[in-house]
This record gives structure tokens, sequence and C-alpha cells, in this order.
């Protein structure tokens, strides 16, 4: 009787583990040490293609969403 519960449970606990940090999740950074710019790391990301240039270490959220400059 008290099986059930327990797995309705256990699983509501596993999926709300599993989608904490989902935003961040999405991208996966790597670093490009070839196109530094002095102090400023250049980083791309592997899962929707975003580049970032950072002094402390790679983006903690995706990058994906925001506006490109156009011409």
């Amino acid at each position: 009787m008290l099986a059930p519960i327990f797995f309705v449970i256990a699983v509501i606990a596993v999926a709300i583990y599993a989608h904490r940090h989902a935003d961040t999740r999405k991208c996966r950074w790597r670093e490009d040490r070839a196109g530094a710019k002095g102090a400023l790391m250049r980083y791309n990301c592997v899962t929707c293609g975003a580049e970032a240039y950072r002094a402390n270490g790679k983006p903690d959220k995706c990058l994906a969403g925001l506006e490109k400059p156009g011409l």
C-alpha cells in the first residue's frame, strides 16, 4: 500500500533534481585559447554555437537567446 506512494515521491524528487539547472545545462562551454584577446579568454558553446569573451571563467548561463548586432 505504501510502495506506490514512495514510488511517486521518488519520481517527483528525481524530476525536481534533474531540472534544477536546466538553463545552464543547455550550453557546453569550451575554452578557445587561440581566440583569446589579451586577458579575455574566448569560450565557444558546442551546443548552440554562441561565443563569449570572459576574464573570469566560462559563462554561467545560455547566451543563445541574446540579440546579435546587425549591420
